[in-house]
């Protein structure tokens, strides 16, 4: 076992000492893993994509905002948590359709967007959380009817244009994740239309 040189040895006892107290009083790591669904729809040759108005209480109460934000001023993606013996698939499908009211035909795997939080209940613990997110074409159903205890989550759902919806929403990782969409929608018109019609 090598020694600490004499010049070094004070500098080496006070960065270990450092390192043992920060590791005390670091918050301990937890993961989340969560899965969403970018809801499309093709309507008189345009594309549009659901987007939710949560409500605005249980928004900022993840981000630990000191002034509520006003209403009409955050909205986002449909996506929760995966639930145990649920794949991610299940969980998009699952979700859209308990925040929209729309029962989808799941297309493909777009993208995972990673991000980090401290939790503002239990024991204040840092989370890293995953979310995996899939193209999903509308099936069937009414957008907005859904169950009133959802409320509490969802004040508002509608569609708006796919083209323009990365602007509306409040987050960059959904932005880019709308931004994938609208690429793969470009690019594979046809295949997304025959999907839907075989369904």
């Amino acid at each position: 076992m090598s020694k600490v040189p004499n010049a070094n040895r004070k500098k080496h006892e006070l960065s270990s000492s450092f390192d043992s107290a920060r590791t005390s009083t670091e918050k301990p790591l937890a993961y989340e893993a969560s899965a969403g669904g970018i809801l499309v729809r093709h309507l008189h040759g345009l594309w549009q994509v659901a987007l939710l108005e949560p409500n605005v209480i249980n928004a900022d109460s993840v981000i630990h905002r000191k002034t509520p934000r006003p209403p009409g001023s955050v909205f986002t993606l449909p996506k929760g948590g995966i639930e145990d013996g649920e794949t991610a698939e299940q969980c998009a499908e699952r979700e859209v359709f308990e925040e929209t009211g729309v029962h989808v035909s799941r297309v493909l795997h777009l993208t995972d967007i990673r991000y980090s939080y401290v939790r503002s209940w239990g024991g204040g613990e840092r989370v890293q959380k995953t979310v995996r997110f899939f193209l999903c074409l509308y099936r069937s159903g009414r957008l907005g009817q859904i169950d009133p205890d959802m409320r509490d989550e969802v004040r508002n759902v509608f569609w708006f244009p796919l083209e323009r919806a990365h602007r509306k929403l409040t987050h960059r990782s959904e932005r880019d994740v709308v931004r994938l969409a609208q690429k793969t929608i470009h690019e594979f018109p046809d295949q997304l239309l025959l999907s839907k019609t075989h369904r």
